[in-house]
Protein backbone atom coordinates (compact mmCIF):
# COMPACT_ATOMS: atom_id res chain seq x y z
CA UNK A 1 0.00 0.00 0.00
CA UNK A 2 1.21 3.34 -0.88
CA UNK A 3 1.36 6.52 1.34
CA UNK A 4 -1.44 7.83 -1.09
CA UNK A 5 -3.53 4.60 -0.35
CA UNK A 6 -2.72 5.14 2.97
CA UNK A 7 -4.20 8.96 3.02
CA UNK A 8 -7.20 8.27 0.90
CA UNK A 9 -8.14 5.29 3.15
CA UNK A 10 -7.40 8.11 6.30
CA UNK A 11 -9.95 10.63 5.13
CA UNK A 12 -12.56 7.99 4.31
CA UNK A 13 -12.40 6.20 7.86
CA UNK A 14 -15.96 5.46 9.14
CA UNK A 15 -18.27 8.33 10.94
CA UNK A 16 -19.13 7.50 14.45
CA UNK A 17 -22.71 7.04 14.74
CA UNK A 18 -25.42 9.32 16.77
CA UNK A 19 -26.56 8.49 20.16
CA UNK A 20 -30.23 6.96 20.09
CA UNK A 21 -32.99 9.70 20.95
CA UNK A 22 -33.76 8.50 24.33
CA UNK A 23 -30.32 8.86 25.56
CA UNK A 24 -29.60 12.45 24.62
CA UNK A 25 -30.46 15.36 26.53
CA UNK A 26 -33.73 16.60 26.19
CA UNK A 27 -33.71 20.16 24.63
CA UNK A 28 -34.46 23.06 26.78
CA UNK A 29 -38.14 25.03 25.71
CA UNK A 30 -37.10 27.52 23.41
CA UNK A 31 -36.28 30.60 25.51
CA UNK A 32 -38.60 34.00 24.44
CA UNK A 33 -37.09 35.93 22.37
CA UNK A 34 -37.38 39.77 24.51
CA UNK A 35 -38.40 42.60 22.48
CA UNK A 36 -36.08 45.35 23.13
CA UNK A 37 -38.59 48.34 21.79
CA UNK A 38 -38.12 51.88 21.56
CA UNK A 39 -39.37 54.03 23.61
CA UNK A 40 -39.66 58.22 23.07
CA UNK A 41 -40.31 61.20 25.35
CA UNK A 42 -42.27 63.81 23.48
CA UNK A 43 -45.25 66.72 23.78
CA UNK A 44 -48.41 66.11 22.13
CA UNK A 45 -49.25 68.73 19.30
CA UNK A 46 -52.48 67.20 17.70
CA UNK A 47 -55.10 64.99 19.11
CA UNK A 48 -57.65 65.94 16.03
CA UNK A 49 -57.87 62.10 14.56
CA UNK A 50 -59.62 59.36 16.03
CA UNK A 51 -57.05 57.10 18.23
CA UNK A 52 -54.18 58.68 16.80
CA UNK A 53 -51.92 61.60 18.27
CA UNK A 54 -49.03 63.66 17.29
CA UNK A 55 -46.03 63.99 19.28
CA UNK A 56 -42.81 66.35 18.54
CA UNK A 57 -40.13 64.70 20.07
CA UNK A 58 -37.07 67.00 19.95
CA UNK A 59 -33.07 65.87 20.59
CA UNK A 60 -30.58 68.36 20.71
CA UNK A 61 -27.17 67.42 18.99
CA UNK A 62 -24.16 69.64 18.48
CA UNK A 63 -22.93 70.90 15.12
CA UNK A 64 -20.18 69.27 14.18
CA UNK A 65 -18.87 72.45 12.57
CA UNK A 66 -19.73 74.94 14.78
CA UNK A 67 -20.03 73.06 18.05
CA UNK A 68 -23.09 74.69 18.86
CA UNK A 69 -26.07 72.90 19.73
CA UNK A 70 -28.95 72.74 17.49
CA UNK A 71 -32.48 71.24 18.30
CA UNK A 72 -33.63 68.70 15.56
CA UNK A 73 -37.34 68.34 15.79
CA UNK A 74 -39.34 65.40 14.48
CA UNK A 75 -43.29 64.60 14.68
CA UNK A 76 -44.35 61.10 15.28
CA UNK A 77 -48.27 59.64 14.60
CA UNK A 78 -48.95 57.17 17.55
CA UNK A 79 -51.50 54.91 18.33
CA UNK A 80 -53.96 56.27 21.21
CA UNK A 81 -56.51 53.68 21.71
CA UNK A 82 -59.20 55.46 24.62
CA UNK A 83 -58.25 58.86 23.38
CA UNK A 84 -56.51 60.09 26.78
CA UNK A 85 -53.66 61.83 25.33
CA UNK A 86 -54.65 65.97 24.89
CA UNK A 87 -52.61 68.62 23.49
CA UNK A 88 -49.84 69.52 25.74
CA UNK A 89 -49.44 66.69 27.63
CA UNK A 90 -45.79 64.83 28.06
CA UNK A 91 -45.81 61.43 26.99
CA UNK A 92 -44.18 58.14 26.62
CA UNK A 93 -44.72 56.43 23.16
CA UNK A 94 -42.96 53.13 22.30
CA UNK A 95 -42.35 50.89 18.68
CA UNK A 96 -45.13 49.08 17.71
CA UNK A 97 -46.25 46.93 14.86
CA UNK A 98 -46.97 49.21 11.42
CA UNK A 99 -50.59 50.04 12.02
CA UNK A 100 -50.93 52.39 9.21
CA UNK A 101 -49.10 54.46 6.75
CA UNK A 102 -47.64 56.70 9.13
CA UNK A 103 -48.25 55.03 12.37
CA UNK A 104 -45.49 52.90 14.13
CA UNK A 105 -45.89 54.16 17.70
CA UNK A 106 -48.05 53.32 20.31
CA UNK A 107 -48.91 55.72 23.31
CA UNK A 108 -46.98 53.55 26.58
CA UNK A 109 -48.50 56.50 29.18
CA UNK A 110 -49.04 60.43 29.95
CA UNK A 111 -46.02 61.52 32.05
CA UNK A 112 -47.21 65.08 32.82
CA UNK A 113 -50.97 66.15 32.32
CA UNK A 114 -51.05 70.08 30.04
CA UNK A 115 -51.91 72.88 32.38
CA UNK A 116 -55.54 73.52 32.01
CA UNK A 117 -56.88 77.16 30.72
CA UNK A 118 -59.75 78.49 32.22
CA UNK A 119 -62.78 79.49 30.16
CA UNK A 120 -63.10 82.84 28.91
CA UNK A 121 -65.95 84.67 29.46
CA UNK A 122 -66.81 86.88 26.36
Amino acid sequence: MTAKDKAVKATKAPKAKAAPAATAAPKAAPAEKATVRRELVGTVVSDKMQKTIVVKVDRRVRHGLYAKYVTNTRRFKAHDESNQARVGDLVVIVESRPLSRDKRWALKNIVRRAAQVGELNI
